[in-house]
């Protein structure tokens, strides 16, 4: 009687941790959390747009005179394998400098550096604050818009986000050979 009662809560401890776990594994697990900003279009944009997709997310501003301008041709060149791999994924670019972020400047920016609108969403319409705390709490990435400045500190790093909503890996944003890597993480969770 005493070693059923022991089996039964070993199958019941292990069937628990079975229906906990994340099916998507990665180096860590952060959740996005909610949100509904503006993009390029000047149109309401929510997390809940991308369930059930993977997503690739990063954080630039137009006004960058450092490492955005090649961030953002490298989510055109991950733009353009995903599509040539066939891969459904959408692309989320943030602004971490939203008082200059306009969705027609970020518009053009993205398509300055060869990105189109297909999967695409450059994001704006909240406070400095807000991507600042987004950034924490969803990536656990640093952002300071200093004040007089007008450059912003900011992550370089590209994060996949699952299709349930969480975070699970980055790469650095600027370095195009990780463009690649992306798209074999994906391919390797579909």
């Amino acid at each position: 009687m005493k070693r059923n009662v022991i089996l039964m809560i070993f199958v019941a401890l292990i069937l628990a941790g079975c229906t906990g776990s994340n099916k998507y594994e990665g180096d860590f697990s952060f959740e996005v959390e909610d949100f509904t900003f503006t993009n390029q279009d000047g149109e309401d944009f929510s997390k809940s747009d991308l369930d059930g997709k993977f997503w690739v997310a990063n954080m630039i501003f137009t006004n960058c005179n450092t490492i955005c301008p090649s961030m953002t041709a490298n989510m055109a060149r991950l733009q353009g394998l995903l599509e040539e791999e066939n891969i459904d994924a959408e692309l989320v670019s943030f602004s971490v400098d939203p008082t200059n972020d306009s969705p027609e400047i970020l518009k053009q920016y993205i398509e300055d550096r060869g990105g189109t609108w297909d999967n695409w969403h450059a994001l704006t319409g909240y406070t400095d604050e807000d991507i600042s705390q987004f950034a924490s709490n969803s990536f656990k990435a640093f952002i300071e818009n200093p004040e007089n400045e007008d450059q912003v500190v900011h992550t370089s790093q590209f994060y996949l986000v699952t299709p349930d909503g969480n975070a699970i890996k980055k790469y650095t944003g600027d370095q195009a050979d990780n463009m690649q890597k992306i798209v074999e993480d994906i391919q390797s969770m579909n």
